[in-house]
């Protein structure tokens, strides 16, 4: 994957990196902090700051231990957070880190790591387009339009039917669902929160 830019949720005025597979067009929109998208957008216009930023510092920790980024993957998305991975090399040996995905993405772009996503991740997450794509926006307002008419019980189904058919969603097994939702509801709580 490659990074396809930075952009702006104009509702929610909330920064999204748009990850873009390097061949097709399927993206990825994934919504990060600020002080994480000014550091991949430091970095991507090529800005020199007089002293280093976290992630430079990173970089710099990780080269003085004899180690560098060898990839970092996008790995899921579980209750509304994105997840990511850090792949590191040292003597020979790989070494997976737990990261942030914008934590991870700045630190690929001071290093040309390559950018992974899990196949998983992209076939359920990522919004492909027909045709090429030369604005950004576009992307954003097809994925905020994605997520105005989702339901979280288009999740719950999807999920009861992904599990009972072994990964596999079909509409048939999905009305049977349907009628043995409604009479396991008789019978079912639902649990604090």
């Amino acid at each position: 994957m490659v990074i396809y830019g930075v952009s702006f949720d104009v509702v929610g005025k909330q920064p999204i990196v748009l990850l873009r597979t390097a061949e097709g067009n399927k993206y990825l929109p994934i919504w990060i902090g600020h002080p994480e998208a000014a550091a991949i957008l430091i970095r991507l216009q090529g800005t020199e700051l007089p002293r280093p930023m976290t992630h430079d510092l990173l970089m710099s920790v990780i080269g003085h231990c004899n180690a560098e980024l060898s990839k970092i993957t996008v790995t899921e998305l579980k209750e509304s957070t994105f997840y990511a991975r850090l792949t590191l090399v040292q003597d020979g040996e790989e070494i997976d880190v737990d990261s942030r995905p914008s934590d991870a993405l700045a630190l690929a772009v001071r290093t040309d790591a390559p950018i992974f996503a899990s196949k998983e991740l992209l076939d359920e997450n990522a919004i492909e387009f027909e045709h090429e794509v030369d604005d950004q926006e576009e992307v954003v307002e097809k994925f905020r339009s994605f997520l105005d008419n989702v339901t979280p019980d288009d999740f719950r189904e999807a999920h009861v039917a992904d599990v009972e058919q072994g990964g596999e969603i079909d509409e048939e097994t999905d009305d049977e669902d349907d009628e043995e939702d409604e009479e396991d509801d008789d019978e079912e709580t639902e649990a604090p929160q």
